[in-house]
């Protein structure tokens, strides 16, 4: 909830912007330090979900690694201050001067997607007289039942080495001297809350484990990527559950005395950190539909265009108003100024009766929201600001 400060502070600066609460940013990443420091495990962030200074800043302070999936990403981990041990560098297609990059940095790991990417890691690394470590990211098959554009595990998406290909990822292993494996690589997809999707991954996980272990590899790291969700449509709520997410790993999977268990969580760490604060423009009321324009749009917030996602909306100006509408709520189309009739926030959206220039806070942003801004339409790049006490 925001205080009445909150919004006359908010009333003062021009809209739209994201609105950081880096105090609750903080109690989330020591509720998942404490939790996974119960089990040993390992935490890197998903850079990929928000790379806001303030945000990194606070996450580089807790300790934890950095998970990266393009060159620029392991670029500004290291910049910010993550160490390089803890930076690991994933993706589907890194190009030759973004592996040269990494490797001239020394970081950590690659996670390797692809039968060709090992071949072109081991010759870059051979032209510089390194020896890289790599873990081999597996796609194990598993449903996440999530949206299917965010389903990463299944054998119809582009990601990781299929389990049919690995007799010839254990030979190209072992033709490059370049090349140290540590590990294998998870990840099935994200905004995943049915934990029992993660039962089903660490059988998988101990399947390929015991593969490689028979055929002469030491599997030293088990990372299990990430994808726990959150719950957008009750943002009160704000800390997820992380106890009983890394429980299920420490139940199910079997880790040996030498192996490391790694994570990969961006969402659940700053999911619900910012909300998106943005001004009324105009109302539109018609016969069918009543609609706010909002001053933000889908250059602000992709995932509702993008994904058909659901975020909490709420008019804090309305909530001052001493007078209620007499019918207590109107149904909204929540809308952006953009060019696309795709850019829509909600439809249908009960919100106090709505004027122009009211405060509208679009919450559980902080997680795929300022990254995913752009300047389509040559819009102005979306400012932020934070809050901590």
């Amino acid at each position: 909830m925001f205080s009445d400060k909150d919004i006359a502070h908010f009333s003062k600066l021009e809209t739209p912007f994201y609105y950081y609460d880096l105090n609750l940013l903080e109690q989330t990443l020591n509720a998942c330090k404490d939790a996974a420091r119960a089990h040993q495990f390992h935490v890197h962030y998903a850079m990929k979900a928000n790379f806001n200074e303030m945000v990194l800043s606070k996450i580089k302070a807790i300790g934890f690694g950095a998970d990266c999936v393009s060159g620029n990403e392991v670029k500004k981990a290291i910049d910010i201050g993550f160490v390089k041990d803890k930076v690991v560098f994933a993706g589907v297609g890194k190009s030759d001067r973004e592996i040269i990059d990494a490797l001239e940095r020394d970081i950590f790991c690659f996670n390797v997607e692809s039968l060709q990417e090992l071949e072109v890691i081991n010759a870059l690394a051979e032209a510089r007289q390194k020896i890289v470590k790599v873990a081999i990211r597996i796609n194990p098959n598993v449903d996440a039942h999530t949206h299917a554009n965010i389903t990463t595990g299944l054998d119809e998406n582009k990601f990781g080495i299929n389990s049919w290909d690995m007799p010839a990822c254990a030979a190209i292993l072992n033709l490059s001297p370049n090349l140290e494996f540590i590990g294998i690589h998870f990840h099935i997809g994200s905004q995943i809350t049915n934990l029992e999707v993660y039962k089903n991954l660490c059988n998988r996980v101990n399947e390929f484990s015991a593969w490689f272990e028979d055929h002469g590899f030491k599997v030293r790291i088990l990372n299990v990527g990430g994808g726990l969700g959150i719950d957008y449509h009750n943002p009160h709520q704000q800390i997820p559950d992380f106890a009983t997410y890394f429980k299920v790993f420490s139940d199910f999977l079997e880790v040996k005395p030498y192996q490391e268990v790694h994570f990969e969580l961006g969402r659940a760490l700053v999911g619900q950190s910012a909300s998106l604060i943005s001004r009324v423009l105009y109302v539109k009321n018609g016969k069918k539909k009543n609609f706010i324009v909002l001053d933000a749009g889908m250059t602000e917030l992709m995932r509702p265009a993008l994904y058909q996602a659901y975020h909490l909306i709420e008019n804090l100006s309305g909530n001052e108003r001493s007078m209620p509408h007499p019918q207590g709520t109107v149904n909204y189309d929540v809308v952006g100024p953009i060019c696309e009739s795709t850019d829509c926030f909600g439809k249908e959206i009960p919100l106090p009766e709505s004027f122009r220039n009211d405060l509208i806070a679009i919450r559980s942003a902080g997680a795929y929201g300022e990254v995913m801004a752009s300047h389509y339409n040559l819009r102005e790049g979306v400012k932020s600001y934070s809050k901590e006490v």
